[in-house]
């Protein structure tokens, strides 16, 4: 398999050679920095190390991430962060589900073993419930989706839909990878302190990508969307339920009253049924997405084995 690493940069010549050494060592010549318009020695030191540098035309790491997908054509593409936060050797490990065939896409997990310092107390905290919001919401067992250390097949790659300018960018790449029926996985690497100042903002870009998560939704389960709003109603309606019947037994009525809080639980309750429907009807079609293309799979492995 032809394997294509991919480094977005911005100001980051302090790091972006031991990170392009570091693959060169390990055998992988096809490099592509893609760079923001950066105003210090990054693209210079990079091309000297000998990757092709391509300067982006957007602003944002999701503009850059989005144009190097549709300039890239190799079987798998490797992202990862150019600040030299991790570890060009545990590329293999983010390999080797996809070389074995149980992934597709496959997320490098800095959180179980990191170097002291490389997460503030703050971006740790903010990391794991933005991450337990996922987990909730999508029901997908992950621990880390703002991973910036990644591995993706040249189907996802190019099927994916990037629409996010900026650093929720991971957060769009992993509902994507979901939403269109592709096996994600996780595996651990280690994460170092960067070098030089951090771009992310931990309020700002923290709830960027909060608001992404939930965003997104729509793309990945756009039944969950009627619950919430359905058990809003049924919540009202059994809050204004409990006042009716709290005043009847003081001799008070509220026949007008009665009639909405009626009206909102039966609308819940058919609201909820359609995100259910719409649920079920979204499940099914991804199911049939994932197995065509296992029988796409099985058919290639057969030719292979043909030829």
């Amino acid at each position: 398999m032809k394997v294509g690493i991919l480094i977005p940069t911005l100001n980051e010549e302090e790091s972006i050679g031991e990170v392009i050494d570091g693959f060169r060592k390990l055998g992988y010549s096809r490099i592509l920095v893609i760079d923001g318009n950066s105003t210090d020695r990054t693209r210079e030191i990079a091309e000297k190390k000998g990757a092709e540098v391509i300067i982006q035309t957007g602003e944002g790491k999701g503009q850059a991430v989005k144009e190097a997908f549709q300039y890239m054509d190799v079987d798998i593409v490797v992202m990862i962060d150019a600040d030299g936060t991790y570890l060009p050797e545990d590329v293999e490990k983010l390999l080797e589900p996809i070389k074995r065939g149980i992934a597709d896409h496959v997320v490098g997990n800095r959180l179980e073993n990191f170097e002291r310092g490389a997460f503030t107390k703050l971006n740790l905290l903010g990391n794991k419930i933005i991450n337990f919001f996922f987990r909730m919401l999508y029901g997908v067992n992950l621990h880390d989706i703002l991973s910036g250390y990644r591995a993706l097949t040249k189907e996802v790659y190019k099927s994916i839909l990037i629409q996010k300018e900026g650093f929720e960018v991971e957060t769009e790449m992993t509902v994507e990878t979901i939403a269109n029926g592709f096996r994600i996985a996780e595996v651990p690497v280690y994460y170092r302190k960067r070098a030089g100042r951090t771009k992310l903002n931990p309020f700002f870009d923290g709830y960027r990508i909060a608001r992404t998560v939930y965003s997104l939704l729509g793309r990945y389960s756009p039944g969950r969307y009627f619950y919430i709003f359905g058990l809003i109603m049924i919540l009202a309606g059994f809050a204004g339920g409990i006042y009716v019947v709290v005043e009847w037994f003081r001799n008070i009525s509220h026949f007008l009253l009665v009639n909405l809080v009626s009206i909102l639980l039966v609308t819940g309750i058919l609201i909820i049924a359609v995100g259910y429907l719409t649920d079920s009807l979204f499940r099914i079609n991804l199911q049939v997405r994932r197995e065509m293309r296992e029988i796409k799979r099985r058919l290639e492995e057969i030719e292979r084995k043909r030829d």
